[in-house]
């Protein structure tokens, strides 16, 4: 258990978050309505889970600068997330600059987007701030691989494992098993954990001496030695109709400016489920719905944080450097959203490349 307590449930409530107070407005709201296997969560309850994993949240968002999912009327059936496109079409949305109103102790970091563009986003240094962010409506937490003190030099290497139509969570940690070897062979640690859906999220804690660009690099040449060893289970292909029912190891979730839901984030899917560290041993025996809002506090209170060794050890990336430069195979596309990056190969869906050659 944690020091952090609330007190009785009304309409506006406060809870003691790590010694200070925080207030919870609307605290009966309904945020995810029960299922068959897990019950209704109100705002409250939301913000009293992250209080039971103080310890695991923080270790994932600590000096990160944070993108906050916020879903200020709950998760409910035919409710959309806003597309970047067009950020006022749902009802949820990305916060990426820090709330007007904000508590003097929240902290930010200047963050440079790869259009150039910067904002001041938020930066947890204390579970009053994860506390906060909650009442405001955030569900899910998706920190940087950086720290605020070094915005542009990765200090963790984040290998997305994502199940493409056809395959599913076995598939991916089958997948996982291979990318552990091929960590281990490379002197790596990896720290895995269930997406919350139905991906595995390999981290590797890096010195952070690289840039973006050098990380993605390296987390290209990692899909590309997965692929090479599961043909026909790993692809890296960026576009959609080339992947096939295989796993796609998303190396771009390294580019600037992409990030991934954290350890102990909830994500916005009926149920509450949950983005859970787990062991290696027992990935192989676990469902992502075994973790949720309702389950992961008895859990963490008996095991704890299945990462906390994760700063541990903060490896060399010049490995998978090597290895990038000794396949030979050059750079990939970047998301469509993103300017034409230096290096990057033609950004067009195969489908529609005129230069193309047909067989």
């Amino acid at each position: 258990m944690t020091s952090s307590s609330a007190v009785a449930r009304t309409e506006e409530t406060f809870v003691d978050a790590g010694g200070r107070e925080v207030r919870v407005t609307s605290a009966d709201r309904l945020i995810f309505p029960a299922t068959e296997r897990v019950p209704a969560h109100t705002k409250l309850d939301i913000v009293q889970y992250y209080l039971a994993v103080e310890a695991g949240i923080m270790r994932a968002l600590r000096r990160r600068p944070t993108t906050l999912e916020r879903w200020p009327k709950g998760v409910h059936a035919g409710m959309v997330l806003a597309t970047r496109e067009d950020p006022r079409s749902g009802d949820a949305f990305f916060q990426k600059r820090i709330p007007k109103g904000a508590p003097g102790y929240v902290e930010t970091a200047r963050i440079a987007f790869p259009s150039g563009r910067t904002a001041d986003e938020i930066c947890p240094t204390e579970i009053a701030v994860v506390a906060w962010c909650a009442q405001m409506g955030t569900i899910t937490f998706h920190p940087w691989p950086v720290r605020s003190d070094d915005v542009d030099h990765p200090d963790e290497l984040r290998l997305d494992l994502d199940p493409q139509p056809g395959t599913d969570f076995a598939d991916a940690v089958r997948v996982a098993a291979v990318a552990r070897e091929l960590l281990g062979e490379l002197g790596y640690v990896g720290f895995p954990k269930t997406s919350g859906g139905r991906g595995v999220h390999i981290y590797v804690r890096i010195e952070p001496r690289w840039t973006f660009t050098d990380v993605r690099h390296a987390a290209i040449a990692f899909g590309r030695e997965l692929e090479r060893r599961l043909p026909g289970e790993v692809t890296t292909k960026w576009w959609k109709e080339e992947r096939g029912e295989r796993i796609f190891v998303d190396y771009n979730q390294n580019a600037r400016d992409r990030t991934i839901a954290s350890a102990y984030s909830i994500r916005p899917k009926p149920g509450a489920p949950v983005s859970a560290p787990v062991t290696w041993d027992e990935l192989a025996r676990v469902q992502p719905e075994d973790f949720t809002v309702a389950t992961m506090p008895a859990r963490f209170a008996e095991l704890g944080d299945l990462h906390a060794e994760i700063d541990d050890v903060a490896h060399s990336l010049q490995p998978l450097l090597d290895l990038y430069e000794q396949q030979g195979a050059g750079d990939m596309p970047y998301p469509p959203d993103y300017p034409k990056m230096p290096g990057e190969p033609k950004r067009v869906q195969p489908s529609r490349d005129r230069d193309r050659p047909r067989d």
